[in-house]
């Protein structure tokens, strides 16, 4: 696996590089986003780790850059905040995950790790409920007729609530499911998707998909 590591501090980089290589991973630094950006067109790389904050291009640009191209490359975003506002900018903005500085080294490759691991399985037949279709392959979306355009992380969503529609799912199943690691500071970020998908898939429609169970969490049910 080669990883595409664009962070301006050089001693971060370091550590993370020689981290990564540690675990048998390649991995290539660059210390701007200009150059991290032309660096991810070559299609080398099979993720991206990506400093918020990086002269010349920052992280939230080059990845929605890369997301309006149709580039599914994971990206987890680096950086020094984490408010609810400055970790839904980055999902916002395309990336599929979210570590603060400082981390713990063994955070970041449980993080790379899952990243890799769900790119690998995100393959298979199309998933229908209702009048809702996904493809897993094109991460396409329509209900009915209607091509439905949602961000990777209301995408994540919507598929894990699709794959257990008729089940209620807590905050924390989604967190772990579709975050991949306890997200109990922010369980409110997990409110904030669940009203994004229903204005993108329920609004329009008269039959309701995306429920929510007083107490207990969301489930995908018709009616």
């Amino acid at each position: 696996m080669k990883i595409l590591v664009v962070e301006d501090e050089k001693k971060v980089a370091s550590f993370i590089k020689r981290g990564l290589e540690e675990e048998t991973y390649e991995v290539v630094v660059s210390h701007d986003g200009a150059d991290g950006s032309k660096q991810l067109l070559t299609g080398e790389f099979s993720l991206a780790i990506l400093d918020v904050t990086i002269p010349k291009k920052d992280g939230l640009t080059i990845v929605r850059e890369l997301r309006a191209a149709g580039n599914r490359i994971p990206v987890l975003m680096l950086t020094a905040k984490n408010s609810t506002d400055d970790i839904v900018a980055g999902l916002d903005a395309g990336a599929d995950d979210y570590l603060a500085k400082p981390f713990a080294f063994a955070e970041l490759t449980a993080r790379v790790r899952a990243l890799l691991r769900r790119e690998g399985q995100d393959r298979g037949a199309e998933i229908r409920f209702a009048d809702l279709r996904l493809d897993p392959v094109s991460h396409k979306i329509w209900r009915g007729k209607m091509e439905i355009d949602l961000t990777a992380k209301e995408y994540g969503l919507l598929e894990y609530l699709m794959r257990n529609n008729n089940k209620v799912l807590s905050r924390a199943m989604i967190a772990d499911h579709v975050w991949d690691y306890a997200f109990d500071s922010f369980t409110n970020i997990i409110d904030v998707y669940v009203n994004y998908l229903r204005k993108k898939v329920d609004k329009d429609f008269p039959v309701k998909l995306i429920h929510t169970v007083r107490g207990q969490g969301y489930v995908m049910r018709e009616g």
